[in-house]
């Protein structure tokens, strides 16, 4: 019988950091629960708790609105990252 994958427990690297609430500011937080095209990673693959999952979602809308994350990402040149600041 084939032996079964172990895979690490997911855990919720906010909490971990001890943070409160989460800003929609600080962009580097904000990056851990984005893919590289801009979407909104779902708690299954991230491992965060769904009290942060809410207050994530929450600042990454709050960012886009603000300009300072984009709503879409232009796929012929994925050469840069969706974060890349002109």
């Amino acid at each position: 019988m084939a032996e079964r994958r172990r895979f690490a427990k997911k855990y919720c690297k906010y909490s971990a950091m001890k943070l409160d609430g989460i800003d929609y500011k600080d962009l580097d937080l904000l990056k851990i629960s984005m893919s590289e095209r801009g979407k909104i990673m779902p708690r299954r693959l991230t491992g965060t708790s769904k009290r942060m999952q809410e207050e994530v979602e929450v600042a990454i809308k709050r960012a886009r609105h603000m300009a300072l994350v984009p709503y879409i990402v232009n796929t012929h040149n994925m050469a840069e990252s969706a974060y890349a600041r002109s």
